[in-house]
Protein backbone atom coordinates (compact mmCIF):
# COMPACT_ATOMS: atom_id res chain seq x y z
CA UNK A 1 0.00 0.00 0.00
CA UNK A 2 1.06 3.25 -0.45
CA UNK A 3 -0.17 6.58 1.03
CA UNK A 4 -1.86 9.37 -1.68
CA UNK A 5 -2.90 13.07 -0.29
CA UNK A 6 -5.49 14.61 -1.60
CA UNK A 7 -6.37 18.04 -0.54
CA UNK A 8 -9.67 19.51 -0.84
CA UNK A 9 -10.52 15.97 -1.54
CA UNK A 10 -14.42 16.91 -0.68
CA UNK A 11 -14.83 18.98 -3.71
CA UNK A 12 -15.94 18.76 -7.20
CA UNK A 13 -12.64 17.83 -8.86
CA UNK A 14 -11.46 16.06 -5.65
CA UNK A 15 -13.92 13.24 -5.04
CA UNK A 16 -13.94 12.67 -8.84
CA UNK A 17 -9.79 12.33 -8.45
CA UNK A 18 -10.24 9.65 -4.75
CA UNK A 19 -12.41 7.69 -6.99
CA UNK A 20 -10.38 7.70 -9.94
CA UNK A 21 -7.10 6.87 -7.91
CA UNK A 22 -9.36 3.83 -6.35
CA UNK A 23 -10.62 2.43 -9.23
CA UNK A 24 -7.31 2.16 -11.00
CA UNK A 25 -4.29 0.89 -8.00
CA UNK A 26 -5.84 -1.91 -5.68
CA UNK A 27 -2.61 -0.73 -3.74
CA UNK A 28 -3.33 3.14 -3.31
CA UNK A 29 -4.35 4.31 0.16
CA UNK A 30 -5.91 7.51 -0.03
CA UNK A 31 -5.82 10.52 2.76
CA UNK A 32 -8.75 12.91 2.24
CA UNK A 33 -8.02 15.96 3.75
CA UNK A 34 -10.71 18.48 4.24
CA UNK A 35 -12.78 20.50 6.33
CA UNK A 36 -15.67 18.19 5.88
CA UNK A 37 -16.05 14.96 6.13
CA UNK A 38 -15.02 12.58 3.48
CA UNK A 39 -16.78 9.29 3.22
CA UNK A 40 -15.32 6.19 3.07
CA UNK A 41 -14.99 3.65 0.26
CA UNK A 42 -16.67 0.51 1.81
CA UNK A 43 -13.21 -1.20 2.27
CA UNK A 44 -11.16 1.16 4.37
CA UNK A 45 -8.76 2.67 1.72
CA UNK A 46 -9.86 6.40 2.47
CA UNK A 47 -8.72 8.17 5.67
CA UNK A 48 -10.81 11.20 5.84
CA UNK A 49 -8.75 14.03 8.03
CA UNK A 50 -10.59 16.98 9.14
CA UNK A 51 -7.87 19.95 8.61
CA UNK A 52 -7.84 23.85 7.23
CA UNK A 53 -5.43 24.35 4.29
CA UNK A 54 -4.46 28.07 6.03
CA UNK A 55 -3.16 26.48 9.24
CA UNK A 56 0.53 25.12 8.86
CA UNK A 57 0.10 22.02 11.63
CA UNK A 58 -2.62 20.63 9.91
CA UNK A 59 -1.41 20.43 6.99
CA UNK A 60 1.83 19.34 7.61
CA UNK A 61 0.22 16.29 9.58
CA UNK A 62 -1.22 15.07 6.51
CA UNK A 63 1.54 15.65 4.33
CA UNK A 64 3.54 13.70 6.90
CA UNK A 65 4.01 9.89 5.79
CA UNK A 66 2.05 10.89 2.23
CA UNK A 67 3.99 9.37 -0.64
CA UNK A 68 2.51 11.49 -3.14
CA UNK A 69 0.49 14.92 -2.86
CA UNK A 70 -2.55 16.36 -4.90
CA UNK A 71 -3.20 19.42 -3.64
CA UNK A 72 -6.16 20.86 -4.69
CA UNK A 73 -7.92 22.91 -1.49
CA UNK A 74 -9.25 26.15 -3.14
CA UNK A 75 -12.40 28.29 -3.22
CA UNK A 76 -14.14 29.01 -6.79
CA UNK A 77 -15.73 32.85 -6.04
CA UNK A 78 -16.44 35.29 -8.85
CA UNK A 79 -17.08 37.97 -6.32
CA UNK A 80 -14.73 41.13 -6.04
CA UNK A 81 -15.04 41.06 -2.63
CA UNK A 82 -12.94 38.57 -1.11
CA UNK A 83 -9.91 38.57 -2.10
CA UNK A 84 -8.22 38.09 1.70
CA UNK A 85 -9.96 34.41 1.87
CA UNK A 86 -9.23 33.56 -1.73
CA UNK A 87 -5.52 34.91 -1.18
CA UNK A 88 -5.40 33.24 2.43
CA UNK A 89 -6.10 29.64 0.83
CA UNK A 90 -5.00 29.55 -2.47
CA UNK A 91 -1.83 31.41 -2.00
CA UNK A 92 -0.89 30.64 1.80
CA UNK A 93 -2.50 27.15 1.73
CA UNK A 94 -0.39 26.24 -1.47
CA UNK A 95 3.20 28.03 0.82
CA UNK A 96 2.04 25.37 3.63
CA UNK A 97 2.14 22.56 1.51
CA UNK A 98 5.21 23.42 0.00
CA UNK A 99 7.02 24.08 3.61
CA UNK A 100 6.06 20.76 4.49
CA UNK A 101 6.75 19.23 1.82
CA UNK A 102 10.51 20.51 2.75
CA UNK A 103 10.11 19.39 6.28
CA UNK A 104 8.75 15.66 5.46
CA UNK A 105 11.25 14.89 2.67
CA UNK A 106 10.89 15.91 -1.11
CA UNK A 107 7.45 13.68 -2.32
CA UNK A 108 6.21 14.44 -6.01
CA UNK A 109 3.07 17.08 -5.60
CA UNK A 110 0.54 18.06 -8.61
CA UNK A 111 -1.30 21.30 -7.92
CA UNK A 112 -4.05 22.55 -9.83
CA UNK A 113 -4.69 25.92 -10.05
CA UNK A 114 -6.97 26.86 -13.62
CA UNK A 115 -6.64 27.32 -16.88
CA UNK A 116 -7.78 31.28 -16.68
CA UNK A 117 -3.96 31.96 -15.54
CA UNK A 118 -3.16 32.18 -18.70
CA UNK A 119 -5.60 30.95 -21.29
CA UNK A 120 -8.13 34.46 -21.33
CA UNK A 121 -8.09 37.40 -23.27
CA UNK A 122 -10.37 40.02 -25.11
CA UNK A 123 -10.26 38.44 -28.17
CA UNK A 124 -10.60 35.25 -29.72
CA UNK A 125 -7.14 33.33 -29.46
CA UNK A 126 -6.02 30.12 -28.22
CA UNK A 127 -3.74 30.08 -25.49
CA UNK A 128 -0.84 27.81 -24.27
CA UNK A 129 0.92 27.06 -21.60
CA UNK A 130 3.65 29.63 -22.70
CA UNK A 131 1.41 32.14 -23.52
CA UNK A 132 2.36 33.95 -19.73
CA UNK A 133 0.14 35.41 -17.28
CA UNK A 134 -3.29 37.03 -17.75
CA UNK A 135 -3.22 39.58 -15.08
CA UNK A 136 -4.26 42.86 -16.63
CA UNK A 137 -7.27 40.61 -17.89
CA UNK A 138 -8.12 39.18 -14.52
CA UNK A 139 -7.30 42.01 -12.65
CA UNK A 140 -11.31 42.11 -11.56
CA UNK A 141 -11.30 39.40 -10.35
CA UNK A 142 -9.81 38.01 -7.18
CA UNK A 143 -9.95 34.53 -7.86
CA UNK A 144 -7.60 34.67 -11.14
CA UNK A 145 -4.75 36.75 -9.14
CA UNK A 146 -4.77 34.82 -6.31
CA UNK A 147 -4.58 31.72 -8.68
CA UNK A 148 -1.70 33.44 -11.02
CA UNK A 149 0.22 34.23 -7.39
CA UNK A 150 -0.32 30.66 -6.30
CA UNK A 151 1.40 29.28 -9.33
CA UNK A 152 4.35 31.44 -8.97
CA UNK A 153 4.86 30.61 -5.33
CA UNK A 154 4.60 27.31 -6.26
CA UNK A 155 7.44 27.67 -9.36
CA UNK A 156 9.82 29.52 -7.08
CA UNK A 157 9.53 26.25 -4.69
CA UNK A 158 10.08 24.16 -7.34
CA UNK A 159 13.08 26.23 -8.31
CA UNK A 160 15.01 27.39 -5.42
CA UNK A 161 14.00 24.57 -3.09
CA UNK A 162 14.16 21.81 -5.67
CA UNK A 163 10.55 20.58 -4.92
CA UNK A 164 9.50 18.07 -7.35
CA UNK A 165 6.18 19.74 -8.34
CA UNK A 166 3.68 19.91 -11.68
CA UNK A 167 0.94 21.97 -12.34
CA UNK A 168 -2.60 21.25 -14.05
CA UNK A 169 -4.71 24.42 -15.30
CA UNK A 170 -8.10 22.51 -15.47
CA UNK A 171 -10.89 24.71 -17.82
CA UNK A 172 -14.64 24.87 -16.68
CA UNK A 173 -14.98 22.07 -15.31
CA UNK A 174 -18.46 19.99 -15.88
CA UNK A 175 -20.12 16.93 -15.00
CA UNK A 176 -21.72 15.00 -12.15
CA UNK A 177 -21.23 15.27 -8.57
CA UNK A 178 -20.96 19.54 -8.15
CA UNK A 179 -23.32 19.14 -4.80
CA UNK A 180 -21.85 22.98 -3.96
CA UNK A 181 -22.67 24.68 -7.57
CA UNK A 182 -19.10 25.44 -7.71
CA UNK A 183 -18.60 25.24 -11.59
CA UNK A 184 -22.06 24.08 -12.36
CA UNK A 185 -23.90 27.01 -11.55
CA UNK A 186 -23.82 28.66 -14.85
CA UNK A 187 -25.66 25.09 -16.20
CA UNK A 188 -27.96 25.50 -13.78
CA UNK A 189 -28.83 29.23 -14.30
CA UNK A 190 -29.64 28.51 -17.97
CA UNK A 191 -31.73 25.34 -17.30
CA UNK A 192 -33.27 28.23 -14.66
CA UNK A 193 -34.18 30.38 -17.15
CA UNK A 194 -31.89 33.37 -15.69
CA UNK A 195 -29.91 33.50 -18.71
CA UNK A 196 -31.56 35.98 -20.72
CA UNK A 197 -28.98 36.63 -23.40
CA UNK A 198 -26.18 35.18 -25.31
CA UNK A 199 -22.95 36.04 -23.92
CA UNK A 200 -20.16 37.78 -26.60
CA UNK A 201 -17.19 35.65 -25.68
CA UNK A 202 -16.28 32.00 -25.36
CA UNK A 203 -15.22 29.40 -23.39
CA UNK A 204 -13.66 25.68 -22.60
CA UNK A 205 -14.91 23.24 -20.46
CA UNK A 206 -13.84 19.53 -19.93
CA UNK A 207 -15.75 16.98 -17.65
CA UNK A 208 -14.08 16.92 -13.84
CA UNK A 209 -13.58 12.78 -14.23
CA UNK A 210 -11.44 13.71 -17.57
CA UNK A 211 -9.65 16.17 -15.62
CA UNK A 212 -8.84 13.82 -12.78
CA UNK A 213 -7.57 11.39 -15.19
CA UNK A 214 -5.16 14.08 -15.97
CA UNK A 215 -3.94 14.98 -12.77
CA UNK A 216 -3.44 10.98 -12.33
CA UNK A 217 -1.42 11.21 -15.18
CA UNK A 218 0.59 14.37 -14.72
CA UNK A 219 1.61 12.35 -11.45
CA UNK A 220 3.16 9.20 -13.39
CA UNK A 221 4.56 11.50 -16.68
CA UNK A 222 4.52 15.60 -15.92
CA UNK A 223 7.67 16.98 -15.96
CA UNK A 224 8.83 18.76 -13.17
CA UNK A 225 8.48 22.18 -12.93
CA UNK A 226 5.80 22.61 -16.07
CA UNK A 227 2.24 23.56 -16.26
CA UNK A 228 -0.18 21.79 -18.18
CA UNK A 229 -3.67 23.07 -19.87
CA UNK A 230 -6.59 20.66 -18.91
CA UNK A 231 -9.61 21.54 -21.72
CA UNK A 232 -11.85 20.10 -24.18
CA UNK A 233 -13.37 22.26 -26.73
CA UNK A 234 -13.04 25.63 -27.42
CA UNK A 235 -16.64 26.84 -28.06
CA UNK A 236 -18.44 30.09 -28.62
CA UNK A 237 -21.20 31.11 -25.86
CA UNK A 238 -23.43 30.98 -28.48
CA UNK A 239 -22.30 27.11 -29.75
CA UNK A 240 -22.73 26.80 -25.75
CA UNK A 241 -25.86 27.39 -25.09
CA UNK A 242 -27.17 25.78 -28.29
CA UNK A 243 -25.82 22.70 -27.57
CA UNK A 244 -26.89 23.02 -23.89
CA UNK A 245 -30.48 24.09 -24.86
CA UNK A 246 -30.25 21.03 -27.55
CA UNK A 247 -29.43 18.49 -24.66
CA UNK A 248 -31.79 19.97 -22.04
CA UNK A 249 -34.74 20.12 -24.31
CA UNK A 250 -35.25 23.40 -23.47
CA UNK A 251 -34.90 27.02 -25.43
CA UNK A 252 -32.39 29.55 -25.16
CA UNK A 253 -31.94 33.72 -25.43
CA UNK A 254 -31.23 34.55 -28.89
CA UNK A 255 -30.54 38.23 -28.37
CA UNK A 256 -26.74 38.92 -28.34
CA UNK A 257 -26.30 42.61 -26.56
CA UNK A 258 -23.26 44.68 -25.78
CA UNK A 259 -21.73 43.46 -22.28
CA UNK A 260 -22.73 46.97 -20.72
CA UNK A 261 -26.36 46.26 -21.99
CA UNK A 262 -26.27 43.08 -20.62
CA UNK A 263 -24.78 44.24 -17.69
CA UNK A 264 -28.00 47.02 -17.53
CA UNK A 265 -30.68 44.60 -18.29
CA UNK A 266 -29.59 41.98 -15.43
CA UNK A 267 -29.55 45.33 -12.89
CA UNK A 268 -33.08 46.07 -13.94
CA UNK A 269 -34.23 42.44 -13.71
CA UNK A 270 -32.85 42.13 -9.73
CA UNK A 271 -35.32 45.30 -9.06
CA UNK A 272 -38.16 43.82 -10.63
CA UNK A 273 -38.15 40.00 -10.02
CA UNK A 274 -38.32 40.94 -6.07
CA UNK A 275 -41.72 42.77 -6.82
CA UNK A 276 -43.37 39.24 -8.06
CA UNK A 277 -41.56 36.95 -5.12
CA UNK A 278 -38.49 36.01 -7.32
CA UNK A 279 -35.28 36.04 -7.38
CA UNK A 280 -32.56 37.23 -10.20
CA UNK A 281 -29.34 35.71 -9.80
CA UNK A 282 -27.27 36.49 -12.75
CA UNK A 283 -24.44 38.94 -11.43
CA UNK A 284 -21.90 41.57 -12.84
CA UNK A 285 -18.69 39.29 -12.83
CA UNK A 286 -20.64 37.05 -14.74
CA UNK A 287 -21.85 38.76 -17.49
CA UNK A 288 -18.03 40.38 -17.31
CA UNK A 289 -16.25 37.21 -17.56
CA UNK A 290 -18.89 35.79 -20.37
CA UNK A 291 -17.53 38.87 -22.60
CA UNK A 292 -13.66 37.00 -22.88
CA UNK A 293 -12.38 34.27 -24.49
CA UNK A 294 -11.64 31.71 -22.73
CA UNK A 295 -9.87 29.37 -25.33
CA UNK A 296 -6.74 26.96 -24.84
CA UNK A 297 -4.14 24.96 -27.02
CA UNK A 298 -4.37 21.06 -25.05
CA UNK A 299 -1.79 19.82 -27.03
CA UNK A 300 0.60 20.08 -24.79
CA UNK A 301 -1.28 17.92 -22.44
CA UNK A 302 -2.81 15.67 -25.12
CA UNK A 303 0.98 14.60 -26.15
CA UNK A 304 2.74 14.51 -22.83
CA UNK A 305 0.15 13.12 -20.39
CA UNK A 306 -2.24 11.43 -22.52
CA UNK A 307 -5.35 13.47 -22.04
CA UNK A 308 -8.36 12.38 -23.28
CA UNK A 309 -11.50 14.13 -23.06
CA UNK A 310 -15.13 12.61 -23.79
CA UNK A 311 -17.54 14.86 -26.10
CA UNK A 312 -18.97 17.97 -25.23
CA UNK A 313 -22.42 16.43 -25.51
CA UNK A 314 -21.69 13.69 -23.21
CA UNK A 315 -20.74 16.35 -20.17
CA UNK A 316 -23.76 18.55 -21.00
CA UNK A 317 -26.14 15.72 -20.73
CA UNK A 318 -24.20 14.30 -17.25
CA UNK A 319 -24.44 17.50 -16.03
CA UNK A 320 -28.02 18.19 -16.53
CA UNK A 321 -29.11 15.05 -15.30
CA UNK A 322 -27.13 15.86 -12.56
CA UNK A 323 -28.41 19.11 -11.61
CA UNK A 324 -32.00 17.68 -12.50
CA UNK A 325 -31.91 14.96 -10.48
CA UNK A 326 -30.04 16.63 -7.25
CA UNK A 327 -33.18 19.51 -7.42
CA UNK A 328 -31.36 22.38 -7.99
CA UNK A 329 -32.81 22.99 -11.64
Amino acid sequence: MHTVLVTGASGFLGKHLVRHLLDGDPSVQVRAFSRTPFPGDGDGRVESVLGDITEPDNVASAVAGSDEIYHLAGVVNRSPANHWSLYRTHVDGTRNVCEALLKHGPRRCVIATTSGTVAVSREPVVHAEASGYKQAVVHPWPYYLSKIYQEKQALWYCQHRKLPIVIVNPSLLLGPGDDRRSSTNDVRLFLKGQIKAVPSGGLNLIDARDAAAGMANAMRSGAVGERYLLGGENLTFKEWIAQTAHVAGVSGPRLQPAESVARFGAATLRRIYPLVGKTFEMDDASIRMSSLFWYCDTAKAQRELGLVTRPTEATLRDTITYLRASGAA
